[in-house]
């Protein structure tokens, strides 16, 4: 009855209120009070967590905010969900009594391992084939960032659709479990909108359409690599004439100025902002 009332007495103060039932995972009262203050907003979403059931009544203003904002906040304090696992470095520093068994983590661990041992099955009739440790986690997303610039520059829309296409891909393939924090906070702040822009990419061959949806891609891209460890340096590069005018970034390997938004027609308008290292 406490409850009822109290999650009444939530409803009145949230607008827009919509709830939901999902699952997190954790184990005591300390779990209970880290995962409802880290989802909790005053006036505009509530947490009650069940430490003996796991579950979690998420009653949230639908106007301002969405179930997968709280759980990413949930999962960045270090406790997974069904939706999003925390980075494995802040699941180290919960205290021994919270520290949960990770059902999800280990499902994802055994899936790889099964698929490493069917790679190394494959590949026992060469014994020249060499078997690559992981790479970074992001790497994909970057490399074929950088490809579809490359597109934009020789202003190829077809191509440019294609590496969008890609791109998208490497964006859902991405595993936020092996990210660090950093770099999984400010992924989960961007993930969409990097998806939402290569998509609107893809879905046109219309280079000038694809450029202005690129000028959008950038800026996301830029705050991840920024808080993502690089092997080489990385140039974040400024035209001031895209954009109508008013200027638009993009990111490059190369230290060379080579345009995505003018192509040929202004190959080397621009100028280096800063090196990543």
């Amino acid at each position: 009855m406490i409850v009822l009332l109290s999650l009444t007495s939530c409803n009145a103060q949230i607008k827009n209120a919509k709830t939901e039932n999902v699952k997190i995972y954790g184990n005591c009262e300390m779990c209970e009070s880290t995962i409802e203050n880290a989802g909790n907003i005053k006036k505009v979403a509530s947490v009650d967590w069940n430490k003996d059931t796991k579950m979690a009544t998420l009653i949230y203003d639908s106007s301002k905010t969405n179930s997968d904002e709280i759980l990413k906040r949930i999962a960045l304090a270090g406790y997974d969900s069904d939706n999003f696992l925390a980075p494995d470095d802040v699941y180290a520093k919960l205290a021994e009594c919270c520290q949960y068994d990770r059902v999800n983590k280990t499902a994802i661990v055994k899936t790889e391992a099964i698929e490493d041992h069917t790679m190394h099955q494959s590949e026992m009739v060469d014994e020249k084939v060499e078997i690559k440790q992981d790479e970074h986690p992001l790497k994909a997303v970057f490399d074929t960032y950088f490809i579809l610039k490359d597109a934009l520059v020789a202003s190829n829309g077809t191509l440019a659709s294609a590496k969008a296409k890609d791109l998208l891909t490497a964006i859902d393939a991405v595993k936020m479990e092996k990210l660090t924090s950093d770099a999984h906070t400010v992924w989960m702040k961007v993930m969409k909108g990097l998806a939402l822009n290569a998509g609107h990419i893809e879905g046109t061959k219309d280079i000038s359409l694809q450029r202005t949806h690129f000028i959008t891609l950038s800026d996301p891209m830029y705050q991840l690599l920024k808080a993502s460890k690089q092997e080489t340096p990385i140039y974040y590069q400024h035209c001031p004439m895209a954009n109508n005018g008013k200027g638009a970034n993009w990111l490059s390997k190369e230290s060379n100025i080579k345009n995505p938004y003018y192509g040929a027609q202004m190959l080397t308008c621009g100028s280096t902002l800063e090196t990543i290292e």
